[in-house]
């Protein structure tokens, strides 16, 4: 069995640097995932713009240092507080209307920052892309880079990146998932059960969803900026709306809630799809697209007849938020 599914994949699969880059992309897509559990898992609010953020904070960082000539380091960190400030700009109108009009609002949020840095070709690059803005990173990366080819691992350039990139991840995964469990995320856990209540035992409502929305822009942008490091040029179809339901694939997958789930889940996801992109069928790409699509789904409908609090998520979760 396994040699037949072998024979249905590109030898490229097979190789080093693949798997180099299928970890960096997890590791992307996990951090970027992180904000999707705790504003749909923990806060009850469905963001599905998530990805806008992820774009304004590697714009904002590209262009600093491109334009501008900002230090790397500040422009990443300019990036993220300009994400997290969008998000209170975009939560102050927007959280006051129901789950289903603000999930409407993020949506359309997301397109137009997109058709924004489409459209702005002078400041973004529109179409065109926006480069030049890795070199501070190339420096560091480089001499790591001549360390793992001496000893004879890999002479990808992305290996710095990846493990950057999931010492990233496992803090932020370790932070996020500790801070759910002290009074602030139970107050989160309230707010998402039953807003009323959660006001009428004194409880700023807003304030809370603001702060786990701003909180969720933060990881967000630090996922694009890393995205932009890792493809080193910038164009808007990068931060389509389909970065934003997979990672819902992801957090369903694993189980709303679940921070664990989120780990498991973006791996799942993440491999299938990166995998199945090399599969050697006498078809045309399109149909091969669809093709990893349809097996996604068809993982998650499978799933939610047989699991349906996901494969780390718990059954209670799903009974208190249908009481």
């Amino acid at each position: 069995m396994s040699s037949f599914i072998l024979s249905l994949l590109s030898p490229a699969v097979l190789s080093l640097d693949f798997w180099i880059s299928v970890v960096l992309l997890v590791g992307i897509a996990g951090i970027f995932s992180l904000g999707i559990q705790l504003n749909a898992g923990s806060s009850g609010l469905l963001n599905v713009g998530h990805v806008g953020f992820m774009a304004i904070g590697a714009y904002t960082m590209a262009i600093l240092v491109v334009d501008l000539g900002v230090n790397l380091w500040l422009a990443i960190l300019a990036g993220i507080a300009v994400a997290v400030l969008t998000s209170l700009l975009i939560g102050l109108p927007s959280l006051r209307l129901r789950h289903d009009y603000f999930a409407i609002a993020t949506i359309a949020f997301a397109e137009v920052v997109r058709l924004f840095a489409q459209n702005a070709r002078g400041l973004t690059g529109g179409n065109q892309g926006k480069s030049g803005y890795d070199g501070a990173w190339r420096a560091i990366a480089e001499p790591m880079s001549a360390f793992f080819v001496d000893l004879g691992w890999t002479d990808s350039h992305l290996l710095p990146l990846a493990i950057v990139t999931w010492v990233i991840y496992l803090l932020t995964l370790a932070g996020v998932s500790y801070a759910v469990r002290t009074p602030w995320g139970r107050v989160l856990r309230a707010v998402r059960e039953d807003e009323d209540a959660a006001s009428a035992l004194g409880k700023n409502v807003l304030s809370y969803k603001l702060q786990s929305l701003a909180i969720a822009a933060a990881l967000a942008a630090v996922a694009g900026v890393i995205f932009a490091l890792d493809i080193r040029f910038l164009v808007p179809e990068e931060f389509l709306p389909d970065f934003t339901f997979l990672a819902y694939a992801a957090v369903i997958l694993g189980g709303l809630g679940s921070y664990a789930g989120v780990f498991v889940g973006t791996i799942t996801i993440w491999v299938l799809l990166e995998v199945t992109r090399f599969l050697d069928l006498p078809i045309s790409s399109d149909r091969i697209a669809a093709i990893r699509f349809i097996l996604i789904g068809l993982v998650l409908i499978f799933l939610s007849m047989r699991k349906p609090e996901g494969l780390l998520g718990e059954r209670r979760e799903m009974v208190l938020r249908h009481d």
